[in-house]
């Protein structure tokens, strides 16, 4: 009992005395890490300058499994108290005071931090990067999760001579190169909220760019990635000049920076002056037309004003970042694209939406646990609509004014609506209800729109609801009036194909309609087969893809000959030819028997932590299908159900899972656990008993 009036009572001091954010302000951090990868581990520092606004008797950090060594107040040790996730100074604070709070401490960060390729066998890919993602940096640097402590970070790293470092600002220093860990200095001059802190190491080199502004744009690539450049950051300039005029603000940060890593877990990352995004989308000139990074270039770009410049108060207020986002990045395809890529990819969405909300599944942009879908989907149409109803001048004034009003702090939708307002003389009552506080998406305010905006949809839904309609597909195809997209959806509306109708489409100058017909020929017969093969070298790898099978299945004489056309091509930056490619020569009977077993290494190569997570998912399913994961496979899959990505650990688990219901695969697994660590076996052991 007395030890329970004890925890009481240390819980009851701990609540009471955590300050509030407007009784506090941390103004500045200077930090210093040196990461041990080896070790998994972080050494660091940071000594924060603070004001005190009110009287307040303690002052707190959030602070995630983090070991201190040091807790100095004003230059002199200081009453702490440390748990596992906070770092709380009981002190009687006054209002008026200035004072410096220096910490040094240890951590092995469990998340945030993700060290990449220390544990193989390959040179040069190594990596360590953060990742952020709203309230994680307390789990590297003692830090504050919420968002409404903003803070001017300088960032100092110490990290081998070998790597490129970047972090948000400018580099303003780097020590002697002759030092086997040089020291990186990077200075930020303006306030920001701690998850947009961020820093990479690795093996890196840049191209540099200048926007018309005059800003300096950083693309940073992999040595070998040199020719893939140019695809990868194709239109950022445009993009990044074009979003400073629409929107109408300078671009606030000192420069810009996009950096590839390798095993991350989204597509990319707003961080404060430095993007990171996923290395699988550094693709070549082919793959632009199937993948590309225009959307999350132009995205990720435009969260340096939505997000990072202005700052949402909290999760209920997301539509300020994520719609906002949307919205703007469609805008940019639109600019390099064109109007019908715009409304027809606005149309895209409005049909999902519209699905999701008969299903009733519809959800409000003001729930805070509402779906990404809703968050930017929806919230870029919310947008698109508030545009429509004010005016193109009255909008523009009105994002103008909200930036400059609010930069550098924390905002609710109210402040947003109440600045459009102001601005146009609106009452904007009924669009609230509808657009921000309504569940049900209002698809027939969204047609009105699209027919009134494209002539193309228009034309789309004049004809989908003409019953007499009797075009064949070489009527939409003549008419070179129409638009790619919308001949696509009038092909859509015919559902099915004779064979003979897909030929013409089949060699059509369109890559989209050859795409589109290639997707309808699962079966091929004879009479398509000399159209339909050319398609095994189409410029795009996704028809390379599924020609190849499609072929392999419907002509058994002639898989030899597929095979040795596709026998070259890689595909997208998932692999996606080359990993079909190496399936079906397993298969494939008395296929190059000699060379066999190097396809079957090749193929479980792809399973090992130096390939991207799509890859290695691929790699497993395909020897799963074919009854081949065994040895090293089984091994690399026992690991991947560890992996950080959520998505792919999920996939390993759910097919290891499959893999142990079976008596003989059961034993291969337990026979090769007994070559793995602990560490390795760890989700395993939740299924299997181990001596």
């Amino acid at each position: 009992m007395k030890n329970f009036f004890i925890l009481l009572i240390f819980c009851i001091t701990c609540f009471t005395y955590g300050q509030h954010q407007d009784k506090v302000d941390f103004t500045t951090a200077s930090v210093y890490i040196k990461p041990e990868p080896l070790k998994r581990q972080i050494k660091g520092s940071v000594v924060y300058h603070f004001e005190v606004k009110q009287n307040v008797d303690s002052i707190f950090l959030d602070a995630k499994n983090i070991t201190f060594t040091k807790v100095d107040l004003d230059g002199k040790p200081v009453n702490n108290i440390k748990t596992e996730k906070s770092l709380t100074i009981k002190r009687k604070f006054k209002k008026g005071q200035s004072h410096k709070l220096n910490i040094e401490y240890v951590t092995e960060p469990k998340q945030t931090v993700y060290f990449i390729g220390w544990d193989d066998e390959i040179e040069g890919n190594e990596q360590i990067w953060t990742q952020g993602q709203g309230k994680y940096t307390s789990h590297w640097l003692p830090s504050f999760d919420d968002m409404e402590e903003k803070i001017e970070f300088d960032l100092t790293i110490e990290a081998n001579t070998s790597y490129q470092v970047i972090a948000n600002g400018n580099l303003v220093m780097k020590s002697n190169e002759t030092e086997k860990f040089p020291i990186w200095v990077f200075d930020m001059e303006k306030p920001m909220s701690s998850y947009l802190l961020a820093f990479a190491i690795g093996n890196y080199n840049k191209q540099v760019l200048k926007s018309e502004s005059g800003v300096s744009i950083e693309n940073y690539f992999y040595p070998e990635d040199s020719l893939r450049v140019e695809p990868t950051y194709r239109y950022t300039k445009r993009i990044f000049d074009f979003l400073e005029t629409e929107i109408g603000v300078a671009y606030p940060w000192q420069n810009y920076k996009q950096v590839p890593v390798h095993d991350f877990l989204y597509a990319g990352m707003e961080n404060t002056s430095a993007t990171f995004f996923s290395d699988a989308y550094v693709i070549d000139s082919t793959s632009f037309i199937d993948r590309n990074y225009v959307n999350i270039n132009a995205h990720e770009l435009a969260h340096q004003w939505f997000g990072n410049l202005v700052t949402e108060k909290n999760s209920e207020h997301h539509w300020l970042h994520e719609g906002f986002a949307t919205y703007y990045a469609y805008l940019a395809e639109k600019e390099v694209f064109g109007d019908d890529y715009f409304y027809w990819k606005l149309f895209d969405t409005a049909r999902v939406l519209n699905e999701a909300s008969e299903k009733g599944k519809g959800q409000s942009l003001l729930d805070p646990k509402s779906s990404s879908l809703t968050f930017y989907e929806k919230g870029a149409w919310a947008l698109v609509m508030l545009k429509e109803k004010i005016g193109e001048v009255d909008f523009k004034l009105g994002i103008k004014n909200y930036l400059n009003k609010y930069q550098l702090k924390n905002v609710t939708v109210a402040d947003f609506i109440t600045e459009i307002e102001e601005v146009s003389g609106e009452n904007l009552k009924h669009f609230k209800e509808v657009w921000l506080e309504g569940d049900v998406f209002p698809m027939e305010e969204t047609k009105d729109y699209l027919m009134k905006n494209s002539s193309s949809l228009r034309m789309y839904y004049v004809l989908k609801h003409d019953d007499k309609k009797t075009f064949t597909s070489s009527d939409i195809l003549k008419d070179s009036e129409l638009a790619t997209q919308l001949k696509l959806e009038l092909l859509k509306l015919k559902g099915s194909f004779p064979e003979l109708e897909l030929s013409p489409l089949i060699t059509n100058d369109d890559i989209k309609i050859r795409q589109f017909a290639a997707q309808k020929m699962s079966e091929i017969s004879e009479i398509s087969k000399e159209f339909v093969e050319p398609l095994l070298l189409d410029d795009s790898y996704m028809t390379n893809e599924l020609m190849l099978y499609n072929l392999w299945s419907s002509f058994d004489y002639d898989r030899s000959v597929f095979l040795n056309k596709t026998k070259d091509i890689i595909g997208l930056p998932n692999k996606n030819v080359r990993l079909l490619w190496l399936t079906l020569a397993l298969v494939t009977p008395d296929y190059n028997p000699v060379v066999s077993s190097s396809y079957y290494d090749e193929l479980v190569g792809y399973t090992r932590p130096i390939f991207n997570p799509e890859v290695r998912q691929t790699a497993f399913q395909y020897l799963f299908e074919i009854k081949a994961l065994k040895g090293d496979g089984l091994a690399n899959l026992i690991k991947a159900t560890n992996h950080h990505s959520w998505q792919f650990r999920n996939f390993s688990r759910q097919l290891l899972d499959s893999l142990l219901n079976d008596e003989a695969q059961k034993k291969e697994i337990e026979k090769v656990a007994k070559q793995l660590s602990s560490t390795d076996l760890r989700y395993l052991k939740t299924k299997l008993n181990f001596k």
